[in-house]
């Protein structure tokens, strides 16, 4: 009985989830869930090996997966992601936001044209993925977004002032985009993750910051990348999260509980 009233709540059958990013450590982590609730997934990334090697894990699991390949800042890319991952059902359900890129520096020394790069990325491409299924979703009448945020969508941290910014912008963006859908049947949340093993956060992760970090954070270790599915899984869920929009949920082990 448990079981089925689970399956009831949270499963995703026959509905297709794209998942931006989802080549990535986080993202594949998104994914596996995804197709573990029954959604068939599309892997959006940049390189081909990595959304191969994505899809043949998902598979693995008894999941249906494909991928496309996708630039984020570029509009029809973007329409053409839409276009492929729309042919098994004739729609999309679930939009997954995560892709980023990161560089630290202080910020006298922050090059401009990487300050463009990351905005392009994180912010510009979350509103254009945000913009093109959304409307598909708004047309169908139904949908759920999710984009990825941070820690440092609430909280200053040192040396990363372009994501930082860009994560800001990305909640806010979540919430003013809900605001808009919330009568036409599409929800639109957020999830920031605290401090996980991500590739674009090991390089920034000396011994000292390493320290700085667990200090700060009340669970005193970095979090699993598994550990964002149950939020994941709430939020897109028709049945358990059908009254959610325009939110977030912080998995942090408690670092902005702390600091906020």
């Amino acid at each position: 009985m448990t079981s089925q009233y689970l399956q009831n709540l949270f499963g995703l059958d026959g509905q297709t989830a794209v998942v931006v990013g989802g080549a990535g450590v986080l993202g594949g982590a998104l994914c596996r869930g995804l197709v573990q609730a029954g959604a068939g997934v599309v892997v959006a990334d940049m390189t081909e090996e990595g959304c191969q090697t994505r899809v043949a894990e998902l598979e693995g699991l008894g999941g249906k997966a494909s991928f496309a390949l996708v630039d984020v800042t570029q509009r029809s890319s973007i329409e053409a992601l839409l276009e492929q991952s729309k042919k098994p059902t004739g729609r999309c359900d679930i939009l997954v936001n995560c892709a980023g890129v990161n560089f630290g520096s202080d910020f006298l020394d922050h090059p401009e044209e990487t300050w463009d790069r990351i905005l392009t990325v994180n912010l510009k491409g979350t509103f254009l993925t945000c913009q093109v299924f959304g409307r598909h979703m708004v047309e169908h009448g139904s949908g759920s977004i999710v984009n990825i945020g941070s820690v440092t969508s609430h909280l200053p941290l040192s040396r990363v002032f372009a994501y930082g910014a860009s994560k800001a912008g990305v909640l806010n963006l979540t919430r003013n985009i809900a605001d808009d859908f919330a009568t036409k049947g599409v929800r639109v949340n957020c999830i920031c993750p605290g401090f996980f093993p991500a590739e674009q956060n090991r390089k920034l992760l000396s011994p000292e910051r390493v320290e700085k970090i667990m200090s700060g954070t009340p669970m005193h270790r970095f979090g699993e990348p598994e550990e964002l599915i149950g939020a994941l899984l709430l939020l897109v869920s028709n049945k358990a999260g059908g009254f959610i929009t325009g939110t977030h949920i912080n998995v942090d082990g408690g670092f902005t509980a702390i600091w906020l």
